[in-house]
């Protein structure tokens, strides 16, 4: 199914988190979204927005006119070494920062039925401020090796991921956070060893500080899963097992970066009975 982005054009003024989340999901331009997540996650950090009220968040938030979104399977294979290897590196976890903002806005905005505690709201706004911090850290990287996001083409496969769980918050949490970000963890430490032998200390070191807030981001996937199935007298093991069967379009292998997994409180039940050789 092709993915819609939606107008521009939320003009109102954030009074409460709903309404902020939905502006940030309505904001196009990837440098103001990111501004308009920092915002907006200070002013409810310092308690300046209502609680969360009733929000209707877009299927499919709106995205800036570049960078061309391709299907998966059409995107030309990333080179693998030189500064062009490293510019698509960067390239594509700036991509996927700027995804993980509307992630975080839309877990804020989406599943406000679960009668969620202020502590919810409290962890996701953070990881909605980190995401944007994240995607500013590395747009501003390419334009220091002289480029820009959106100069290469990129995929929307995380988005496809959360569009097909967009009706159970038990679902979003198990692929998002506890497969794909999970999953970051497991790949970025040979990534930043691999720029760093370039020489590219500055990128290595970005990428790095990223990785390392990214365990609780994990972390909070985990610890909201948890407390959804509590509620909902489920296994938690046993129902992500299920979800990830149901929802995954790719296989879980390994190897996993346990001491990081097991940081962010991730139990190696949880993901290693799932391996598929």
């Amino acid at each position: 199914m092709p993915i819609e982005p939606a107008q521009d054009d939320f003009r109102e003024v954030p009074g409460s988190l709903g309404a902020a989340a939905c502006y940030v999901l309505h904001t196009a331009e990837a440098d103001k979204k990111a501004i308009a997540s920092l915002t907006w996650a200070d002013k409810w950090q310092a308690r300046q927005l209502r609680a969360i009220t009733t929000s209707i968040p877009p299927d499919f938030p709106a995205r800036p006119s570049r960078p061309n979104l391709m299907s998966p399977k059409d995107m030309p294979r990333r080179r693998s070494g030189g500064e062009k290897g490293r510019i698509a590196l960067l390239h594509a976890l700036a991509h996927i920062e700027l995804n993980a903002i509307d992630l975080a806005w839309d877990m804020v905005a989406r599943f406000d039925s679960e009668n969620w505690p202020q502590a919810f709201f409290d962890d996701w706004v953070q990881v909605a401020h980190d995401e944007a911090r994240h995607f500013q850290l590395l747009a501003r990287r390419l334009n220091q090796l002289g480029t820009s996001y959106g100069d290469l083409p990129a995929h929307n496969s995380m988005w496809e991921a959360a569009h097909d769980t967009r009706h159970d918050a038990l679902a979003r949490l198990a692929i998002v956070p506890l497969v794909l970000e999970a999953r970051a963890l497991d790949v970025t430490p040979a990534m930043i060893d691999r720029v760093r032998r370039s020489g590219d200390e500055d990128s290595a070191a970005i990428i790095e500080l990223i990785a390392g807030e990214e365990i609780a981001h994990v972390a909070a996937g985990w610890r909201w899963f948890s407390w959804l199935c509590e509620k909902r007298d489920l296994m938690p093991t046993r129902t992500y097992a299920s979800l990830v069967k149901k929802h995954l379009r790719a296989a879980l292998k390994p190897p996993f970066n346990n001491t990081a997994r097991n940081a962010a409180g991730l139990p190696p039940e949880l993901y290693q009975g799932l391996v598929t050789n």
